[in-house]
């Protein structure tokens, strides 16, 4: 038996929350779907083995290229938690989209979890998270689920949503390189979709940008940014989705 992470976490945040939930479980591999050049269909599971398959929520959708990379894994009945990490205002039909995708893969899904983390675009929302507190509660998830593996139990739980899925939205933010950019590269070998062009760092496709922000966390040189006023505007629209404190939830 083998145990599996399966994430895709441009910024960390999901990969975060990934760790927290698998603090109490055996020592487990990692895919990560946030790889341009990674083989899935050689990703194979059997029965006895366990998944944990966590995705961030992209406006209250999965990641499509993250869904499609996760479609060729071959799950062939493995027991399968999933996991969408949004950042503190509604992850809304994400999980079902992940459940759908993990079931036509050949996966038995017994547990699913939302969980909060910081907000990859306007930070001020979730700041921190998950922190202390989460992801203790988290590890606490993770032993309820273990415990429901050991059970024997397969049971599966009622996951939030709708189908058809909601639309997903119009363009996002694309962030751009200033004057202080090096053209080091390292924004283009590490961007999930190849929107940034590896002879020429500083140019970005926006029709292949998912607004992930994984250039803007990964450059070292800080150089990388989206347009300050579209976030304030962007911020403003979503100020009372995000308020208040949401909580972690799992599904059993």
């Amino acid at each position: 038996m083998k145990y599996v992470q399966i994430i895709f976490s441009p910024t960390g945040g999901t990969e975060k929350v990934s760790r927290a939930l698998a603090a109490n479980w055996p020592s487990a591999e990692l895919v990560d779907l946030s790889d341009a050049e990674g083989d899935y269909a050689k990703t194979i599971f059997w029965p006895e083995d366990v998944a944990l398959i966590a995705m961030p929520s992209f406006g209250g959708l999965a990641p499509q290229i993250a869904l499609e990379r996760l479609s060729r894994v071959k799950g062939n009945g493995a027991r399968c938690i999933l996991a969408a990490v949004y950042g503190n205002r509604a992850y809304e039909d994400t999980l079902i989209q992940m459940e759908d995708t993990a079931e036509k893969c050949g996966f038995q899904i017994i547990a699913a979890v939302s969980a909060v983390a910081e907000y990859s675009i306007m930070r001020r929302y979730a700041a921190g998270r998950p922190d202390r507190a989460d992801c203790g509660q988290l590890a606490d998830f993770g032993r309820k689920i273990d415990e429901k593996l050991r059970r024997g139990d397969l049971s599966k739980p009622a996951i939030p949503g709708n189908r058809p899925y909601k639309k997903a939205g119009g363009a996002g933010l694309v962030p751009k390189a200033d004057p202080s950019c090096t053209e080091c590269g390292l924004c283009a070998k590490r961007c999930p979709v190849r929107a940034i062009d590896p002879k020429a760092p500083k140019r970005t496709n926006p029709k292949k940008c998912i607004s992930c922000m994984r250039c803007v966390s990964v450059c070292p040189q800080k150089a990388r940014k989206v347009n300050g006023a579209m976030v304030s505007v962007a911020a403003l629209a979503i100020k009372k989705a995000c308020s208040g404190h949401k909580e972690n939830e799992l599904f059993l």
